[in-house]
């Protein structure tokens, strides 16, 4: 088949990604811009005597104090040099603080532990400073998103407002989905071990795909993948001990209570396409569902057509899909404008007409709603159907339609954590020695599909997706995972959303409990990737329903034990109905 997109895999663990790319000031031309003076080694103090290490860049000849933005980064702070020097050279003191432990600022780092209580000092620190006239502001994407929400819950006095893009949040996207780490953890984490960068050795992607298909070919424990990679990092290993959202991860979020206590204006920023974008609307929605009437009315959405670094530098292609130029939204400009509306007293952003902008692929438009949940004025209920229990590949596929099920027999399919083929193809993949994403699923068998009727009318298709199935499977535990594509007539398929449920957290995300053999049980898919997209006439959906076998993920090897710690040795073949 031909694939315009494949996101999800690829994008769900790619859910704190490094952004050095980013914007240069275009719309005056360097020239003109007002010169900006520089102070290197700024130290900060934190409550407990470490000091975080600044650079601070202020507009030449700056005649009064200034709001202060700044970025809070494990990623050193010279990796956001040109963001500062556009906001110092339009009327803002910017400051580049690395995280403790990382850079020049002194400590240790544990990602995610200090950044709520750092970040707030930091805040009230840039308040008291000469140059400053008070009102303090954040900036920034993934991690630094994190950062902006772990700062707020500790309601520093002088914070004006937060821009989180792309913000990862700690349990929900990152280090682990639903119960399942993602290889990459160990990637970011040897990233970001160390006081400098390792951007070369992050890159460095042949490395990363052969220590992967170590650890997947030889059915290794997931436990063995810090020292397979040479890095004997405490973090996984602590990490690994928390593999639910338990008050460790809890910690560094804000409660309903933080949530009800909000009163600062936010613009909350993420993509169709964001492998963050669940983190960055778990914060949304919270605020949404805990925050009072003043304060959410104060917080705006953006979800444009764009993937993780695209929340902060939109590109009009993403994996071979390619945007309208409606889509290339100057975001430096909105966070001036939107600055400008907080901290000067300035007019609301005009791109900001309601509380919710969501760009329409397909339509190639931006548009409008009040709320997040008035986006879908519709529901439309599908039912999985099969001849003869035949649904096992794209040539062979059940169907979904509206007609509710009558006596049909069930489908089947067989998971084999022990077959390397899937990611023998998904290898190929990464080293570009395929083009062709044939779905390893439909080349063995580890799942089930089905199509709906091709679409007689062009037809919007935005919110959130949702699935209920009935399983019984033969083995205590397994991961199970679900894709819809938009297959149009000339065959390209484009991937919309995709949603990943380990078998044990079916009722709950802190409480694992094991399958019952032989049982037949209710499992809701509710976690998916939220999707805007025009389906084209004559095109059809398709759903996959499989059990992931894949390089990036943690393997499940259905044995009910600590998954973490399982090998091959005990693995168990799931045949799923």
């Amino acid at each position: 088949m031909n694939v315009a997109h494949r996101k999800h895999r690829a994008a769900a663990i790619f859910a704190i990604l490094l952004c050095t790319v980013v914007a240069r000031a275009q719309e005056t031309p360097e020239s003109k811009l007002p010169e900006v003076d520089l102070t290197w080694a700024v130290k900060i103090p934190m409550r407990d005597g470490v000091k975080l290490n600044a650079t601070v860049y202020k507009p030449q000849g700056m005649k009064e104090p200034l709001p202060v933005i700044f970025t809070l980064t494990p990623y050193i702070s010279d990796s956001y040099h040109d963001r500062a020097m556009y906001f110092a050279q339009h009327g803002y003191v910017y400051a580049l603080v690395d995280v403790r432990g990382r850079g020049n600022s002194e400590g240790n780092f544990e990602p995610f532990a200090n950044e709520a209580c750092d970040g707030a000092d930091v805040v009230e620190w840039l308040a008291k400073q000469p140059w400053s006239n008070g009102k303090v502001a954040m900036w920034g994407g993934s991690y630094a998103g994190f950062d902006q929400w772990a700062t707020l819950k500790e309601f520093p006095p002088h914070l004006v407002t937060i821009v989180p893009a792309a913000a990862a949040h700690a349990a929900v996207d990152f280090p682990f989905q639903s119960g399942v780490f993602f290889t990459y953890d160990m990637q970011w984490l040897t990233f970001t071990s160390g006081v400098t960068p390792n951007t070369q050795l992050f890159g460095e992607f042949s490395f990363w795909t052969d220590r992967f298909w170590d650890y997947y070919s030889q059915h290794l424990p997931f436990a063995d993948l810090a020292k397979l990679t040479g890095n004997p990092s405490t973090a996984f290993g602590l990490w690994l001990k928390h593999p639910t959202e338990d008050a460790y991860w809890d910690a560094m979020s804000p409660t309903p209570a933080d949530y009800k206590r909000i009163n600062i204006p936010i613009l909350t920023i993420t993509g169709d396409y964001d492998g963050d974008q669940r983190g960055a609307l778990t914060y949304y929605r919270r605020h949404m569902k805990y925050g009072t009437a003043e304060a959410k009315a104060e917080h705006y959405l953006i979800i444009g057509p764009w993937d993780h670094a695209g929340t902060r530098t939109p590109k009009r292609e993403v994996d071979g899909l390619v945007f309208g130029s409606a889509s290339m939204l100057d975001l430096n400009q909105l966070h001036r404008e939107w600055y400008d509306w907080t901290m000067k007293g300035g007019p609301k952003p005009q791109f900001l007409k309601q509380r919710v902008a969501y760009y329409v692929p397909g339509a190639e438009d931006w548009k409008y709603a009040p709320s997040f949940d008035a986006i879908s004025n519709s529901t439309r209920r599908l039912y999985l159907h099969s001849e003869n229990s035949e649904a096992n590949d794209v040539f062979h596929s059940g169907t979904l339609t509206e007609a509710k099920p009558a006596e049909e027999a069930p489908d089947h399919y067989v998971y084999d954590p022990l077959d390397t083929r899937p990611g023998e193809l998904e290898r190929k993949e990464i080293s570009n020695a395929i083009t062709d994403e044939t779905h390893a699923m439909n080349l063995f068998g580890d799942g089930v599909v089905y199509h709906t009727e091709p679409f007689a009318e062009a037809t919007e298709i935005s919110g959130d997706a949702k699935l209920v199935v009935w399983l019984s499977m033969d083995v205590p535990d397994t991961d199970l995972g679900v894709e819809l594509y938009e297959i149009m007539p000339n065959g390209t398929s484009i991937a919309l959303t995709y949603d990943l449920m380990r078998a044990r957290y079916r009722d709950s995300q802190t409480e694992p409990k094991l399958v019952k053999p032989g049982e037949v049980t209710r499992y809701e898919f509710t976690g998916f990737q939220w999707f805007s997209r025009r389906i084209a006439k004559g095109s059809r959906l398709r759903l996959i329903f499989f059990s992931p076998n894949s390089l990036r993920w943690e393997k499940n090897y259905n044995s009910g034990g600590a998954v973490a710690d399982e090998s091959g040795k005990v693995a168990r073949t799931a045949h799923i109905t």
